[in-house]
């Protein structure tokens, strides 16, 4: 196990990925009862199995897969993963709001840093994650450009930011040190997630939305309406910091105007 940490040190694996990889060679170890160099393929696969059969999500289940894979493949050098299938992920389309209920829930919200932190999230494209980390130092307001710092795979990125926050955002950030996160909580630190996730609920709420959205539909949005408004799908990549441009691509299914143009042919009977 110390081998292990150290090889996730070594490869620069995120906090988030490094808890997890822990987590489930941990809960696999106790739940097999036997010692690592004992484990033979078949019990990764029952302990798959097991995880399949408590009906976890496919998300889940590759999480285990990956971090299993890694412990056993780079650290013990076992070859247990050739005929182990992945799960396969369902294909589910990103929950959009309109820029009419993007309006709509922004217009509920009276504290002025609740509304500028979800309005931000929606500009400029930002996970949960990264607004919460967000520091004055990242804003450029003369070139209107906001730089994430070591995002989702520690990369870095720039992004667009909003004219229209522009001086809302300068007068809100005025009196903080250049190195102040932008949104702190009441002890002086960062915003915690689930705070932010609370905001965005009750916002959601007040303004009757029956979708079922989360926080990360304001990035799912942001890409959205960019594309419906004719930017390249190239640029809106880069925005969002995806590796794979099939990645971004999911957001032209549910881009509305490759769709209002075209006609049902049922439409066609009342001509007829």
């Amino acid at each position: 196990m110390r081998k292990l940490r150290q090889e996730m040190r070594l490869r620069r694996f995120s906090p988030w990925t490094v808890k997890s990889y822990l987590y489930y060679i941990n809960n696999f170890l106790i739940w097999s009862n036997k010692q690592p160099k004992y484990i033979k393929a078949a019990d990764i696969r029952n302990y798959l199995d097991k995880l399949a059969r408590a009906h976890k999500s496919a998300s889940t289940l590759n999480s285990a897969y990956s971090s299993l894979q890694f412990y056993f493949g780079k650290i013990m050098h076992r070859r247990f993963f050739i005929h182990i299938p992945r799960a396969k992920k369902p294909q589910k389309l990103p929950q959009v709001l309109t820029q009419t209920e993007i309006k709509r829930l922004l217009g509920t919200i009276i504290n002025v840093k609740h509304k500028l932190l979800l309005a931000l999230m929606y500009s400029s494209g930002l996970r949960i994650s990264e607004v919460v980390k967000l520091k004055v130092k990242d804003l450029d307001f003369a070139n209107q450009i906001l730089y994430v710092r070591q995002g989702k795979g520690n990369k870095d990125r720039q992004t667009i930011l909003s004219a229209i926050l522009l001086d809302v955002l300068q007068k809100y950030t005025n009196h903080h040190a250049t190195n102040d996160y932008v949104f702190t909580s009441n002890r002086g630190s960062y915003l915690s997630q689930r705070a932010v996730q609370k905001v965005f609920s009750k916002a959601l709420k007040q303004a009757k939305i029956k979708k079922d959205a989360t926080c990360h539909s304001l990035r799912h949005s942001f890409a959205t309406h960019l594309l419906e408004n004719g930017t390249n799908i190239r640029y809106i990549q880069e925005l969002l910091g995806h590796k794979r441009l099939e990645t971004t691509q999911i957001y032209t299914k549910v881009a509305s105007n490759k769709l209002k143009d075209i006609s049902s042919p049922l439409d066609k009977f009342s001509k007829s």
